[in-house]
């Protein structure tokens, strides 16, 4: 089975090489094309928040949806950039907060 990849900044592709991901840095304008990649080749997916922006949610939302692989936004390294509250909004959308 191949690895796990993460596609994200340097700092924390050296930390998810080091747990076993193999990492992809793209280049700016390089991010969809390395997601389509991912997704051919690897089990999980992990995309760090600021790469998920610079994928855009045409291109990131189904494959968050898809069945296989699975797709996952993790927080970068750095905090600059953190993945929405899930949480949060759920509880908002079921009318539990405001």
């Amino acid at each position: 089975m191949s690895a796990p990849v993460y596609l994200g900044d340097g700092v924390g592709a050296a930390g998810y090489r080091l747990a076993g991901a193999r990492p992809c840095t793209p280049a700016a304008g390089e991010a969809r094309a390395a997601l389509a990649k991912a997704l051919e080749d690897a089990p999980l997916v992990l995309v760090s928040a600021a790469m998920a922006t610079q994928i855009g949610q045409t291109a990131l939302l189904p494959a968050l949806a898809a069945d296989a692989p699975l797709v996952l936004v993790v927080p970068d390294a750095d905090g600059s950039a953190a993945p929405a509250d899930v949480a949060a909004r759920m509880r908002a959308q079921l009318g539990l907060e405001a």
